[in-house]
Protein backbone atom coordinates (compact mmCIF):
# COMPACT_ATOMS: atom_id res chain seq x y z
CA UNK A 1 0.00 0.00 0.00
CA UNK A 2 1.45 3.50 -1.06
CA UNK A 3 -0.01 6.73 -1.58
CA UNK A 4 -0.52 8.61 1.67
CA UNK A 5 -0.55 6.42 5.12
CA UNK A 6 -1.91 7.88 8.15
CA UNK A 7 0.68 7.00 10.85
CA UNK A 8 1.70 8.72 14.25
CA UNK A 9 5.41 7.69 13.99
CA UNK A 10 7.43 6.97 11.03
CA UNK A 11 10.81 5.37 12.30
CA UNK A 12 13.71 5.73 9.92
CA UNK A 13 16.41 2.70 9.79
CA UNK A 14 15.74 -0.90 11.12
CA UNK A 15 18.83 -0.97 13.41
CA UNK A 16 19.30 -2.00 17.00
CA UNK A 17 18.07 1.56 17.70
CA UNK A 18 15.01 1.55 15.50
CA UNK A 19 13.73 -1.80 16.20
CA UNK A 20 13.97 -1.15 19.65
CA UNK A 21 11.78 2.37 19.61
CA UNK A 22 9.39 1.06 17.24
CA UNK A 23 8.73 -1.80 19.28
CA UNK A 24 7.94 0.32 22.52
CA UNK A 25 6.15 2.57 20.66
CA UNK A 26 3.62 0.17 18.83
CA UNK A 27 3.05 -1.43 22.25
CA UNK A 28 1.85 2.06 23.55
CA UNK A 29 -0.43 1.98 21.00
CA UNK A 30 1.26 4.45 18.32
CA UNK A 31 0.84 3.18 15.09
CA UNK A 32 4.09 2.85 13.59
CA UNK A 33 5.59 2.96 10.57
CA UNK A 34 9.65 1.31 10.50
CA UNK A 35 11.34 1.93 6.80
CA UNK A 36 14.62 0.42 5.92
CA UNK A 37 16.49 1.08 3.14
CA UNK A 38 18.57 -2.47 2.82
CA UNK A 39 16.64 -5.34 2.61
CA UNK A 40 16.75 -6.93 5.90
CA UNK A 41 16.38 -5.18 9.13
CA UNK A 42 19.14 -5.39 12.20
CA UNK A 43 22.28 -6.41 9.61
CA UNK A 44 24.39 -4.67 12.13
CA UNK A 45 23.02 -7.12 14.94
CA UNK A 46 23.49 -9.95 13.41
CA UNK A 47 27.10 -9.38 11.97
CA UNK A 48 28.32 -8.32 15.97
CA UNK A 49 30.33 -10.65 18.11
CA UNK A 50 31.18 -12.23 15.91
CA UNK A 51 27.55 -13.34 15.12
CA UNK A 52 27.04 -13.86 18.30
CA UNK A 53 26.04 -9.90 19.46
CA UNK A 54 27.59 -8.56 22.46
CA UNK A 55 24.26 -7.60 23.16
CA UNK A 56 25.20 -5.18 26.64
CA UNK A 57 27.29 -5.05 29.19
CA UNK A 58 26.38 -5.54 32.53
CA UNK A 59 29.11 -2.32 33.54
CA UNK A 60 27.17 -0.09 30.82
CA UNK A 61 27.60 3.31 32.85
CA UNK A 62 27.77 6.97 31.82
CA UNK A 63 31.35 7.28 32.27
CA UNK A 64 31.88 4.49 29.58
CA UNK A 65 30.33 6.94 26.59
CA UNK A 66 32.16 9.76 24.78
CA UNK A 67 29.98 12.68 23.91
CA UNK A 68 30.25 16.61 24.20
CA UNK A 69 28.41 16.65 26.92
CA UNK A 70 29.13 13.53 29.01
CA UNK A 71 25.94 13.63 31.09
CA UNK A 72 23.44 13.66 28.52
CA UNK A 73 23.37 9.78 28.58
CA UNK A 74 22.53 9.07 31.91
CA UNK A 75 18.63 9.54 31.73
CA UNK A 76 18.16 7.30 29.34
CA UNK A 77 20.97 4.42 30.39
CA UNK A 78 19.36 5.14 34.18
CA UNK A 79 15.99 4.44 32.71
CA UNK A 80 16.60 1.50 30.41
CA UNK A 81 18.69 -0.33 31.80
CA UNK A 82 21.13 -3.36 30.92
CA UNK A 83 19.24 -5.49 33.42
CA UNK A 84 15.65 -4.38 31.40
CA UNK A 85 17.06 -5.59 28.32
CA UNK A 86 18.63 -9.00 29.80
CA UNK A 87 14.79 -9.55 31.32
CA UNK A 88 13.80 -8.82 27.69
CA UNK A 89 16.60 -11.50 26.38
CA UNK A 90 14.93 -14.55 29.10
CA UNK A 91 11.75 -13.60 28.54
CA UNK A 92 11.97 -14.62 25.14
CA UNK A 93 14.18 -17.69 26.24
CA UNK A 94 17.60 -16.58 24.51
CA UNK A 95 20.24 -18.31 26.14
CA UNK A 96 23.50 -16.03 26.94
CA UNK A 97 26.86 -16.10 28.74
CA UNK A 98 29.49 -13.32 30.39
CA UNK A 99 32.74 -13.14 27.95
CA UNK A 100 35.13 -10.78 29.96
CA UNK A 101 34.42 -7.50 30.87
CA UNK A 102 31.11 -7.83 31.93
CA UNK A 103 30.27 -8.27 28.02
CA UNK A 104 27.52 -10.43 27.46
CA UNK A 105 26.89 -12.68 24.17
CA UNK A 106 24.05 -15.09 22.73
CA UNK A 107 25.07 -18.53 23.22
CA UNK A 108 24.04 -19.21 19.63
CA UNK A 109 23.49 -17.42 16.68
CA UNK A 110 22.81 -13.44 16.79
CA UNK A 111 19.75 -13.87 14.41
CA UNK A 112 17.59 -14.77 17.68
CA UNK A 113 17.91 -11.10 18.79
CA UNK A 114 17.01 -9.84 15.53
CA UNK A 115 13.48 -12.60 16.16
CA UNK A 116 12.92 -11.25 19.39
CA UNK A 117 12.53 -7.21 18.84
CA UNK A 118 10.97 -8.00 15.29
CA UNK A 119 8.29 -10.28 17.55
CA UNK A 120 8.42 -7.07 19.91
CA UNK A 121 7.56 -4.86 16.60
CA UNK A 122 4.65 -7.51 15.80
CA UNK A 123 3.15 -7.28 19.29
CA UNK A 124 3.03 -3.58 19.08
CA UNK A 125 1.30 -3.92 15.45
CA UNK A 126 4.60 -2.01 13.59
CA UNK A 127 4.26 -2.06 10.23
CA UNK A 128 8.27 -2.92 9.09
CA UNK A 129 9.20 -2.37 5.50
CA UNK A 130 12.50 -2.99 4.26
CA UNK A 131 14.23 -1.84 0.75
CA UNK A 132 12.19 1.82 0.95
CA UNK A 133 15.00 4.21 -0.20
CA UNK A 134 13.88 7.48 0.92
CA UNK A 135 14.63 10.50 -1.50
CA UNK A 136 12.88 13.31 0.14
CA UNK A 137 11.99 14.14 3.95
CA UNK A 138 9.97 17.90 4.15
CA UNK A 139 8.35 18.93 6.74
CA UNK A 140 4.56 20.81 6.94
CA UNK A 141 1.85 20.58 9.27
CA UNK A 142 3.50 17.11 9.31
CA UNK A 143 6.43 15.08 8.36
CA UNK A 144 6.13 13.74 4.75
CA UNK A 145 8.80 10.70 3.56
CA UNK A 146 9.05 9.96 -0.08
CA UNK A 147 10.57 6.36 -0.84
CA UNK A 148 11.22 4.50 -3.42
CA UNK A 149 7.60 2.80 -2.87
CA UNK A 150 5.80 5.44 -1.90
CA UNK A 151 4.88 8.20 -0.30
CA UNK A 152 4.20 8.19 3.69
CA UNK A 153 3.49 10.80 6.22
CA UNK A 154 3.21 11.44 10.10
CA UNK A 155 3.68 14.00 12.78
CA UNK A 156 6.36 12.43 14.47
CA UNK A 157 9.90 11.14 12.66
CA UNK A 158 12.51 9.42 14.33
CA UNK A 159 16.26 9.36 13.25
CA UNK A 160 17.96 5.65 13.74
CA UNK A 161 19.76 5.01 10.45
CA UNK A 162 22.57 5.02 12.35
CA UNK A 163 26.69 6.02 11.63
CA UNK A 164 28.85 6.32 8.63
CA UNK A 165 30.43 3.01 9.80
CA UNK A 166 30.79 -0.38 8.04
CA UNK A 167 29.66 1.19 4.63
CA UNK A 168 29.55 -2.20 2.69
CA UNK A 169 26.46 -2.73 5.50
CA UNK A 170 24.75 0.06 3.72
CA UNK A 171 25.87 3.04 6.27
CA UNK A 172 25.37 6.41 4.96
CA UNK A 173 25.49 10.04 6.92
CA UNK A 174 22.11 10.35 6.28
CA UNK A 175 20.71 11.43 9.44
CA UNK A 176 23.34 13.77 9.80
CA UNK A 177 22.84 15.43 6.72
CA UNK A 178 18.97 15.70 7.12
CA UNK A 179 19.26 16.71 10.51
CA UNK A 180 21.47 19.73 9.01
CA UNK A 181 18.90 20.34 6.62
CA UNK A 182 15.98 20.81 9.47
CA UNK A 183 18.41 23.16 11.22
CA UNK A 184 20.03 20.93 14.13
CA UNK A 185 24.03 21.03 14.64
CA UNK A 186 26.00 17.96 14.21
CA UNK A 187 29.32 17.74 15.71
CA UNK A 188 31.94 16.39 13.46
CA UNK A 189 31.84 12.83 12.61
CA UNK A 190 35.05 10.29 13.24
CA UNK A 191 35.91 6.57 12.73
CA UNK A 192 35.63 5.43 16.41
CA UNK A 193 36.57 2.41 17.95
CA UNK A 194 38.77 1.92 15.07
CA UNK A 195 42.24 0.02 14.14
CA UNK A 196 45.35 2.75 13.54
CA UNK A 197 47.87 3.03 10.68
CA UNK A 198 51.49 3.03 11.94
CA UNK A 199 53.97 3.23 8.86
CA UNK A 200 56.90 3.88 11.43
CA UNK A 201 56.01 0.27 12.34
CA UNK A 202 56.26 -1.28 9.45
CA UNK A 203 59.10 0.59 8.03
CA UNK A 204 61.25 -1.47 10.71
CA UNK A 205 58.92 -4.46 11.81
CA UNK A 206 56.98 -5.69 8.95
CA UNK A 207 57.81 -9.39 10.41
CA UNK A 208 55.36 -8.04 13.39
CA UNK A 209 51.66 -8.52 11.42
CA UNK A 210 50.01 -11.12 13.51
CA UNK A 211 51.85 -10.66 17.18
CA UNK A 212 49.39 -10.08 20.24
CA UNK A 213 49.89 -9.50 23.82
CA UNK A 214 48.51 -8.48 26.41
CA UNK A 215 49.29 -4.50 27.13
CA UNK A 216 47.89 -1.08 28.39
CA UNK A 217 46.52 1.73 25.15
CA UNK A 218 46.69 4.99 26.61
CA UNK A 219 45.52 8.52 25.84
CA UNK A 220 45.51 11.26 28.24
CA UNK A 221 43.54 9.99 31.31
CA UNK A 222 42.09 7.05 29.52
CA UNK A 223 43.64 4.10 29.36
CA UNK A 224 42.70 0.34 29.05
CA UNK A 225 44.12 -2.82 29.47
CA UNK A 226 43.12 -5.68 26.72
CA UNK A 227 44.88 -7.75 23.77
CA UNK A 228 46.86 -5.44 21.27
CA UNK A 229 47.60 -6.83 17.80
CA UNK A 230 50.00 -5.50 15.35
CA UNK A 231 48.68 -5.51 11.75
CA UNK A 232 50.43 -5.28 8.39
CA UNK A 233 49.45 -1.74 8.23
CA UNK A 234 49.88 -0.43 11.95
CA UNK A 235 47.85 -1.43 14.98
CA UNK A 236 44.51 -3.11 16.04
CA UNK A 237 43.16 -5.23 19.05
CA UNK A 238 40.49 -4.50 21.40
CA UNK A 239 42.98 -1.97 23.28
CA UNK A 240 43.80 -0.27 20.62
CA UNK A 241 39.89 0.55 19.13
CA UNK A 242 38.87 1.62 22.81
CA UNK A 243 41.78 4.23 22.89
CA UNK A 244 41.15 5.09 19.47
CA UNK A 245 37.83 7.33 20.36
CA UNK A 246 39.84 9.30 22.42
CA UNK A 247 42.50 9.74 20.03
CA UNK A 248 42.52 12.76 17.35
CA UNK A 249 44.91 13.12 14.68
CA UNK A 250 48.71 14.49 15.49
CA UNK A 251 48.27 13.16 18.64
CA UNK A 252 50.51 10.04 20.33
CA UNK A 253 49.05 7.05 22.42
CA UNK A 254 51.34 5.71 24.75
CA UNK A 255 51.52 1.76 25.14
CA UNK A 256 52.57 -0.29 28.04
CA UNK A 257 53.93 -3.82 26.73
CA UNK A 258 54.45 -5.28 30.33
CA UNK A 259 51.62 -3.78 32.95
CA UNK A 260 52.43 -6.47 35.37
CA UNK A 261 56.15 -6.48 35.60
CA UNK A 262 58.87 -3.23 36.42
CA UNK A 263 60.56 -3.67 33.21
CA UNK A 264 63.86 -1.53 34.03
CA UNK A 265 64.36 -3.87 37.27
CA UNK A 266 63.57 -7.11 35.08
CA UNK A 267 66.41 -6.24 32.73
CA UNK A 268 68.74 -5.14 35.34
CA UNK A 269 68.48 -8.81 36.58
CA UNK A 270 68.56 -10.60 33.84
CA UNK A 271 72.11 -8.66 32.86
CA UNK A 272 73.43 -10.25 36.26
CA UNK A 273 71.70 -14.18 36.05
CA UNK A 274 71.88 -14.20 31.93
CA UNK A 275 74.67 -12.12 31.63
CA UNK A 276 76.10 -13.98 28.08
CA UNK A 277 72.18 -14.22 26.64
CA UNK A 278 71.61 -11.35 23.73
CA UNK A 279 69.31 -9.15 24.50
CA UNK A 280 66.31 -10.58 22.38
CA UNK A 281 66.51 -14.02 23.77
CA UNK A 282 66.28 -12.49 27.48
CA UNK A 283 63.31 -10.24 25.99
CA UNK A 284 61.53 -13.43 24.77
CA UNK A 285 61.11 -14.44 28.24
CA UNK A 286 58.53 -11.62 28.33
CA UNK A 287 57.19 -10.67 25.04
CA UNK A 288 55.98 -12.73 22.18
CA UNK A 289 59.30 -13.69 19.88
CA UNK A 290 59.33 -11.77 16.98
CA UNK A 291 58.31 -8.60 18.94
CA UNK A 292 61.21 -9.56 21.45
CA UNK A 293 63.60 -9.38 18.14
CA UNK A 294 61.99 -6.06 16.37
CA UNK A 295 62.54 -4.28 19.95
CA UNK A 296 65.92 -5.11 20.22
CA UNK A 297 67.26 -4.58 16.99
CA UNK A 298 65.68 -1.11 16.71
CA UNK A 299 67.21 0.05 20.45
CA UNK A 300 69.65 -2.35 21.88
CA UNK A 301 73.30 -2.99 20.74
CA UNK A 302 73.83 -6.42 19.40
CA UNK A 303 75.86 -7.55 21.97
CA UNK A 304 75.33 -9.83 25.12
CA UNK A 305 73.27 -8.41 28.24
CA UNK A 306 76.80 -8.02 29.87
CA UNK A 307 77.78 -5.73 27.82
CA UNK A 308 74.90 -3.09 27.80
CA UNK A 309 75.22 0.25 29.49
CA UNK A 310 72.87 0.15 32.75
CA UNK A 311 71.72 3.34 31.45
CA UNK A 312 70.46 1.81 28.21
CA UNK A 313 69.69 -0.94 29.98
CA UNK A 314 67.31 1.47 32.34
CA UNK A 315 66.10 3.74 29.25
CA UNK A 316 64.96 0.62 27.21
CA UNK A 317 63.02 -0.83 30.56
CA UNK A 318 60.89 2.90 30.60
CA UNK A 319 60.15 2.32 26.48
CA UNK A 320 58.59 -0.65 27.52
CA UNK A 321 56.44 0.60 30.13
CA UNK A 322 55.57 3.58 27.91
CA UNK A 323 56.11 3.04 24.25
CA UNK A 324 54.47 6.49 22.41
CA UNK A 325 53.48 5.96 19.38
CA UNK A 326 52.23 8.12 16.76
CA UNK A 327 49.56 6.68 14.37
CA UNK A 328 49.45 8.57 11.05
CA UNK A 329 45.38 8.12 11.04
CA UNK A 330 42.81 5.70 11.44
CA UNK A 331 41.31 2.55 8.95
CA UNK A 332 39.08 4.53 8.37
CA UNK A 333 34.68 3.63 8.47
CA UNK A 334 35.28 0.79 6.58
CA UNK A 335 37.02 -0.76 9.69
CA UNK A 336 35.88 1.36 12.50
CA UNK A 337 32.68 -0.47 14.66
CA UNK A 338 31.29 3.23 15.27
CA UNK A 339 30.84 6.39 14.48
CA UNK A 340 32.26 8.88 16.75
CA UNK A 341 30.00 12.48 16.55
CA UNK A 342 26.86 12.86 15.26
CA UNK A 343 23.70 15.13 16.43
CA UNK A 344 24.95 17.53 19.00
CA UNK A 345 23.01 16.58 22.16
CA UNK A 346 22.51 20.13 22.92
CA UNK A 347 19.75 19.93 20.56
CA UNK A 348 17.63 17.03 21.96
CA UNK A 349 15.64 16.51 25.61
CA UNK A 350 18.12 13.69 27.25
CA UNK A 351 14.21 12.59 28.80
CA UNK A 352 12.61 11.68 25.39
CA UNK A 353 15.69 12.54 22.56
CA UNK A 354 13.25 14.66 21.19
CA UNK A 355 14.55 17.97 19.21
CA UNK A 356 14.29 20.90 20.90
CA UNK A 357 13.56 22.88 17.89
CA UNK A 358 11.61 20.95 15.61
CA UNK A 359 8.73 19.87 17.15
CA UNK A 360 7.75 15.76 16.41
CA UNK A 361 11.80 15.10 15.12
CA UNK A 362 13.28 12.66 17.62
CA UNK A 363 17.03 10.74 17.09
CA UNK A 364 18.41 8.10 18.53
CA UNK A 365 21.16 5.62 18.66
CA UNK A 366 24.49 6.31 16.73
CA UNK A 367 22.85 9.21 15.04
CA UNK A 368 23.48 11.28 18.22
CA UNK A 369 27.02 12.43 19.32
CA UNK A 370 27.34 9.60 22.46
CA UNK A 371 29.24 6.60 21.43
CA UNK A 372 30.11 3.72 23.76
CA UNK A 373 33.08 1.91 24.46
CA UNK A 374 33.85 -1.59 22.96
CA UNK A 375 31.92 -4.34 24.11
CA UNK A 376 28.46 -3.85 24.10
CA UNK A 377 27.74 -0.62 25.56
CA UNK A 378 27.00 1.12 22.14
CA UNK A 379 24.05 -1.45 21.84
CA UNK A 380 23.21 -0.34 25.36
CA UNK A 381 22.52 2.72 24.24
CA UNK A 382 20.76 2.23 21.38
CA UNK A 383 18.51 0.25 23.49
CA UNK A 384 17.88 3.00 25.99
CA UNK A 385 17.76 5.82 23.80
CA UNK A 386 15.18 4.07 21.48
CA UNK A 387 13.31 2.94 24.79
CA UNK A 388 13.36 7.02 25.70
CA UNK A 389 11.79 8.14 22.21
CA UNK A 390 9.81 5.06 22.21
CA UNK A 391 8.30 6.55 25.24
CA UNK A 392 7.85 9.66 24.07
CA UNK A 393 6.58 9.73 20.25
Amino acid sequence: MSGHCAYDVIVLGAGAAGLMCAAVAGQRGRRVLLLEHTDKVGAKILISGGGRCNFTNLDAVPERFVSANPRFCTSALSRYTQTDFIAMIERHGIAYHEKTLGQLFCDGSARAVVAMLLGECATGGVDVRCDHQITAVTKADAFRVETSQGDFTAPALVLATGGLSIPKMGATGFSYDLARRLGLRVIETMPGLVPFKVAALNADNAALAGVALEAVAARGEHAFRENILFTHRGLSGPAILQVSSYWRHGQSITLDLLPDLDAAAFLSERKRSRSKAMPQTVLAEILPGRLAQALAAAHLPPTAMANIPDKTLSAFGLLLKAWEVTPDGTEGYAKAEVTTGGIDTAELSQKTMASRRVPGLYAIGEAVDVTGWLGGYNFQWAWSSGWAAGQAV
